[in-house]
């Protein structure tokens, strides 16, 4: 399959065309992240993340451009968000002696914190629950076992790739029944 049919053909949502371009540009974005970040395990969530919002966003794609070229962006968008997003959950505090700035990160939960996690949680296990078994049971290894892709691949002796996409869309059934709500 040629990259601009796949694109066209990813558009009308082909699922063939998404799982082919996911295995062209995988190990680009992977690596262009990898060299960002430093750390596999978030390399391969900001890559999936990447393309979740490539694929959602397909039919806004400009054909003036190259398609690597759109996803690194989204990719470095998608990192400046979350640099962005860790920054904003830092407060800074000022020494009165020598004013130097430091940053520090308070991670002790109010009591109120502690029951809205608890209540969210309760909501997601049941909206997890409304997806098909295989979907939860691989929700369920990456974010409740806190499985390594590698880990689950063997886990459900299925290749590497097919547990991304798997969980790609299992991420993305999750999200719409949640904001179903």
């Amino acid at each position: 399959m040629e990259i601009n049919e796949a694109i066209k053909r990813a558009k009308s949502n082909d699922q063939k065309a998404f799982n082919f371009l996911l295995h062209l540009y995988w190990d680009d974005v992977y690596g262009f992240q990898l060299k960002r970040i430093q750390n596999e395990n978030d390399a391969e969530d900001v890559t999936i993340q990447t393309f979740s919002r490539a694929f959602d966003r397909i039919e806004t794609f400009d054909e003036n451009y190259t398609f690597k070229t759109w996803l690194i962006t989204i990719s470095k968008n998608i990192h400046i968000d979350l640099l962005r997003k860790e920054k904003n959950s830092i407060s800074q505090v000022i020494s009165n002696t020598d004013k130097k700035a430091f940053q520090v990160l308070d991670e002790s939960p109010s009591p109120e914190d502690e029951l809205i996690t608890k209540q969210h949680l309760a909501k997601l296990l049941r909206d997890i629950k409304k997806l098909k078994p295989h979907y939860q049971e691989i929700i369920n290894l990456r974010y409740f076992q806190e499985l390594s892709y590698k880990e689950i691949s063997k886990e459900l002796n299925e290749p590497m790739n097919n547990v991304k996409v798997k969980l790609l869309r299992a991420r993305k059934l999750l999200a719409e029944i949640i904001q179903e709500k």
